[in-house]
Formats: structure tokens, sequence, C-alpha cells
């Protein structure tokens, strides 16, 4: 994560759009999912499958214990087919979502399809 040291009344209009993402740039598709791993007590040695959806990179750790995308404009129906296959975890990262109405779609699909998948979105 960017390391982000502020206060309030210091932020500048200007510099809003540092903020539109909270991942340092030069961070890989992999590192973020061994950070995920790491936060949620998952072993680094675990299987992880790396699976292409509608040409998004998704990971599979351990048979569904975890899916993950870090990619950008992740489209409803890629999440609906990874909502589908019912993972316990589903990290996702903020930026992927192309507007806010996403996010909250995001939530219902999962609310439909897997209801016990725990989301975490970065």
């Amino acid at each position: 994560m960017k390391d982000v040291y502020y206060a309030p009344n210091d932020a500048k209009q200007r510099d809003l759009l540092d903020f539109v993402d909270n991942i340092k740039d030069d961070r890989s598709p992999l590192d973020l999912l061994f950070q995920v791993m790491l936060d949620l007590g998952i072993l680094l040695s675990s299987k992880i499958e790396a699976i292409a959806i509608d040409n998004k990179l998704v990971f599979n750790v351990e048979n569904n214990l975890l899916a993950a995308c870090f990619d950008k404009d992740i489209s409803e129906e890629t999440i609906k087919t990874i909502a589908k296959q019912k993972p316990r975890y589903f990290a996702i990262r903020e930026a992927a979502m192309p507007n806010d109405s996403a996010i909250v779609n995001f939530d219902q699909i999962f609310i439909t399809y897997s209801p016990d998948t725990i989301r975490k979105i970065m």
C-alpha cells in the first residue's frame, strides 16, 4: 500500500488524484496476492493457480479458499463467474471497479451467488 501521511487540512484538491489508487505503482499482482494471503493467515506455500477469466488474471488459492483479481476494469460478468465458484475469500483492488455503481453491484453479485464469501476490497 502507498504510504499516505497527511492531515486533512494539508490535502489540496490537486492531490486528490494521488489517492485514487492506494497501491504502490511498482507492485505486481503476485505481490498483492501474497499480501492478502498473509493478512488472511493463508500459508504462502499454498497451491496457487493462475487462470484467465474474460482476459483478466484471477488467482485461485488452495481450491477456492481464496480467489483474487487485481486487474483494472473488471466487468460484472467476470465478478459473476468468480462468485459462482463460491470461494471462501475474494480479494479485489478498489481501482478495479470502473465506477461507484460497480462496487454496489459487486456486493449484490456475491450476495446472490456466494453469500458466504468474505470479500476484501484493497
